[in-house]
């Protein structure tokens, strides 16, 4: 109400006693107010309504990427051979040194291909005549996620087997009270191109769509809320 209106009622006991002039001005700036009120309400329902339909995230299914890459780690066994090491990384470029033949490239390959290129060496080098090798990876640094924006760790994190949006987000340290849950931005490569969705993470947590699951190279921005 503005301060002419209030020094009108200060001037007067009562409603009563204020002259047909105070009257008039008082029930417009009290008019004035329920007006104001109003529009304030239309306002905020307007706001909660535009919290977008839940709907189900429309993205292909994620591409398993196997191959190793710099940074990677895999265990490698030979039958026989238990005083060799086991356990790798491949360096920056691209290379392992194993034992008997030295350093060998592996990024880009499949570990069923480190397999059979580290027997085929082996048996050249005349070191074992009919090795059994196995490779299995351990952990996959190489592929990796982004996520930015309010959470409380933007950060670029590894790729972990079935790693899922919620994993991700939990990876970063959960979402700052300032994050619009129901319009995070995931964008991936998709061919040549990269598509963008948005995700309703309330919805997740809810349980009332399916979690993404996720795959190299996604990055996932969390938006900050408008209230």
């Amino acid at each position: 109400m503005p301060r002419q209106c209030y020094a009108e009622l200060m001037r007067s006991e009562t409603f009563d006693d204020m002259n047909d002039t105070a009257r008039r001005r008082t029930y417009r700036c009290v008019k004035q107010k329920l007006v104001l009120q109003l529009l304030l309400g239309l306002l905020l329902v307007a706001v909660v309504g535009c919290r977008p339909p839940v709907k189900v995230v429309d993205l292909p299914p994620p591409i398993q990427m196997t191959s190793i890459g710099v940074g990677d780690v895999f265990i490698m066994e030979i039958v026989g051979e238990e005083k060799l090491p086991k356990e790798f990384t491949v360096a920056p470029d691209g290379s392992v040194d194993f034992p008997y033949i030295h350093r060998v490239t592996v990024a880009g390959l499949e570990p069923q291909e480190i397999t059979a290129r580290v027997r085929e060496k082996l048996m050249a080098g005349k070191f074992l005549t009919d090795p059994s090798v196995s490779v299995s990876v351990k952990e996959y640094k190489s592929k990796r996620i982004s996520v930015t924006g309010e959470v409380k760790k933007s950060r670029s994190i590894p790729l972990e087997p079935g790693m899922t949006l919620v994993r991700a987000i939990s990876e970063a340290g959960g979402l700052t009270p300032m994050a619009r849950q129901h319009g995070l931005i995931l964008r991936r490569k998709i061919g040549k191109g990269t598509k963008a969705v948005v995700v309703d993470y309330e919805a997740i947590t809810n349980n009332k769509i399916p979690d993404v699951p996720l795959q190299a190279g996604d990055t996932i921005h969390v938006p900050q809320r408008v209230f």
